[in-house]
């Protein structure tokens, strides 16, 4: 028989590339959307996937929506992929990111709880999470939580909601601690596609400069399609687990950005940097790196993009559309 998996988030970043991945192994895919006037299907179109999918109309933040869902699908495998992700915004819409990404995981895991629960449950978690803990400068497992954001905070909440209803109801439910993980889809908000949408614009002439806050930052960056296939494979486990997954090795958003300009044929980036105070934030993590052992032990999964090739790629990808903006 065909197996379902319902992804929430299916217009994000991740969702996309899951799904393409779901679909070539066969599976039926439904995408869970809140209702728009004029949704944006472009990350799904980029992957060419867009007419595979059967959209669901829902809301993390509306309980009976998601009860309906789970009762209509009974998926084998759900991927709650959906959040308010961008972690600058958090402060401000603290409430919005603690209703989605917090008080939404529990609606759903009650929903697979009441309706479904023989479905297997992945919960995307992050390394926003750690936070300032570290051990000698990893992260791993082990490593105690200490967020430093709104987003931090509500994703932990909801890890270890997820942890909870596996041992208090012997649910299958995995999280996965994603690190920094970009793509061409990843959205322009985020500092790696605003880098990398800068840089085509510089590059075609249609910018003189990037505003940008702090370069020291320092982040473990793999590829989006890389870590979908570790999501996948947190599923087929005889036994729920939780796992980092990252690359093990971590650059600045300095690095990012000589990268970037690299990748065009630009060394002398400083000139095109301007460094602007409203993109700190309040609280700022200083380095994330993961220590990616049990990963690599138990799933067989390492990333394969390697981050000089994520950022070329990137590049490319947004040389195209704004050389296409540029002709219009």
């Amino acid at each position: 028989m065909t197996k379902k998996a319902l992804i929430t988030g299916i217009l994000g970043q991740d969702g996309p590339y899951l799904a393409k991945l779901l679909l070539e192994k066969g599976y039926k895919v439904y995408g869970l959307m809140r209702r728009y006037s004029n949704p944006h299907f472009d990350n799904l179109h980029f992957l060419g996937i867009h007419g595979d999918i059967d959209f669901i109309e829902g809301d993390m933040i509306d309980e009976a929506s998601l009860l309906n869902i789970v009762k209509s699908i009974r998926p084998d495998e759900i991927y709650n992929l959906a959040a308010q992700s961008f972690v600058g915004s958090s402060w401000e819409q603290a409430k919005l990111t603690t209703e989605i990404n917090a008080l939404g995981v529990l609606y759903l895991l009650n929903s697979i709880k009441f309706l479904s629960p023989t479905s297997r449950y992945y919960q995307a978690s992050t390394s926003e999470m750690f936070g300032l803990g570290n051990d000698n400068g990893y992260q791993d497992e082990k490593t105690p939580f200490h967020p430093r954001s709104p987003y931090g905070i509500s994703k932990v909440y909801a890890y270890w909601m997820t942890v909870n209803f596996r041992e208090s109801y012997g649910l299958y439910t995995s999280n996965g601690i994603l690190f920094n993980h970009e793509s061409p889809i990843r959205g322009v908000q985020f500092v790696t596609r605003k880098i990398t949408d800068g840089v085509a614009k510089i590059k075609l002439g249609l910018a003189e400069t990037i505003s940008l806050g702090n370069l020291e930052a320092k982040r473990d960056w793999g590829f989006a399609g890389d870590y979908v296939e570790a999501m996948y494979l947190m599923l087929q486990q005889k036994e729920p687990d939780d796992y980092v997954v990252g690359t093990g090795m971590y650059h600045s958003v300095a690095d990012f950005v000589i990268a970037a300009f690299k990748a065009v044929g630009i060394t002398d980036w400083k000139k095109y940097v301007v460094i602007d105070p409203r993109f700190k934030r309040p609280a700022e993590v200083p380095h994330l790196r993961a220590r990616i052992d049990k990963v690599t032990q138990k799933l067989g999964w390492k990333s394969k993009v390697s981050f000089e090739e994520l950022v070329k790629m990137m590049v490319e990808a947004d040389l195209k559309r704004n050389e296409k903006k540029k002709h219009k």
